[in-house]
């Protein structure tokens, strides 16, 4: 009977760690999946756009095939590599972290240039060409590789970001925490572009075949409204991105015994909470903070734009035998 009690303690006892091991995974991957936000926003920004042309009937497919092929570039191919990075070069971390964080800020800065000068010839890259054959099932093949692809780097940039965010040591705990940040990053992000792209399906829906007249009112409001709704996250994408690059950038570089960037910061924030009251010193910091890291991004962007024109887009041209627009 002593024995039967002892091992029900130890069954318990390690029921205990095991629970405490799960909290710690979610805490762990809720913080590291945080420090992402610019790279998920920009992925929940730039998908709806793969899905344009095409049937209402075809669009969830797409993006259940989309995620699909995410969840695949994050677990099958990332989170090994992540896990042999940390293992055995951990030092090539803080590059590759500040190598993600350039191309947020590249990007960022480059939707603001596609948004003040429409009509110039820009460096970045389209995301698929166009089709010319109009096979809607090639169409449809092409694109969903073509969104597949961008995911493949926004992912990279995620689990980077969040690799860093981990502490080192055991690789178990890092490899869950990571696996746990790729789902539920997959699903919160496919899950909102499913919603985004049903959303004026819903509203037109609602406005032609409502029994009362202030559901159809919401269904006519909520078609209005999504245009607007897409605009103001593609804004919001855009500012994540330079404020996370930029952020990234500037710790990189204090790593690295730069710090005056840092310092910069430190005193834009400084004096935001001494101007401001009391009561709103922390937010005021916050705000100040989060503006100068993404103007410094915003800045490195800038500066990344004639870089990749000049240079990178003709090289990636050269030996991919396609051009980089």
């Amino acid at each position: 009977m002593s024995g039967l009690l002892a091992l029900l303690d130890d069954v318990a006892g390690i029921a205990k760690v095991a629970a405490a091991s799960v909290d710690d995974v979610a805490a762990q991957a809720l913080k590291a999946g945080s420090k992402a936000a610019g790279a998920v926003i920009d992925d929940a920004a730039v998908t709806p756009k793969y899905l344009q042309g095409f049937a209402p009937a075809r669009e969830l497919p797409i993006v259940w095939r989309i995620a699909r092929g995410s969840i695949k570039n994050k677990l099958l191919f990332l989170l090994p590599a992540a896990l042999l990075l940390s293992s055995f070069a951990p030092w090539l971390i803080a590059p590759l972290l500040m190598l993600g964080g350039a191309y947020l800020c590249f990007e960022g800065a480059e939707k603001i240039d596609h948004a003040l000068f429409p009509g110039e010839d820009h460096a970045a890259h389209h995301v698929f060409p166009e089709d010319e054959d109009g096979d809607p099932t090639h169409l449809e093949e092409k694109k969903a590789a073509g969104a597949i692809k961008t995911d493949f780097i926004l992912s990279a940039e995620i689990m980077t970001i969040a690799l860093a965010a981990i502490p080192t040591g055991n690789i178990w705990m890092q490899a869950a925490v990571l696996a746990m940040v790729g789902i539920g990053i997959t699903v919160a992000v496919y899950g909102a572009v499913a919603l985004i792209v049903k959303a004026d399906d819903v509203g037109l829906y609602l406005a032609q075949n409502a029994r009362t007249g202030a559901i159809k009112g919401l269904g006519r409001g909520i078609v209005r409204f999504m245009p607007w709704f897409m605009k103001a996250l593609t804004i919001v994408g855009t500012a994540a991105m330079l404020w996370v690059g930029g952020a990234i950038i500037i710790h990189g570089l204090a790593e690295m015994a730069w710090h005056w960037p840092e310092h910069v910061v430190h005193d834009f924030q400084h004096i935001a909470q001494h101007y401001v009251p009391t009561a709103l010193s922390g937010f005021g910091g916050w705000l100040a903070k989060t503006v100068v890291e993404a103007t410094l991004g915003l800045i490195c962007g800038l500066l990344l734009l004639p870089i990749v024109a000049k240079i990178i887009a003709p090289l990636i041209s050269r030996f991919t035998g396609k051009s980089a627009h």
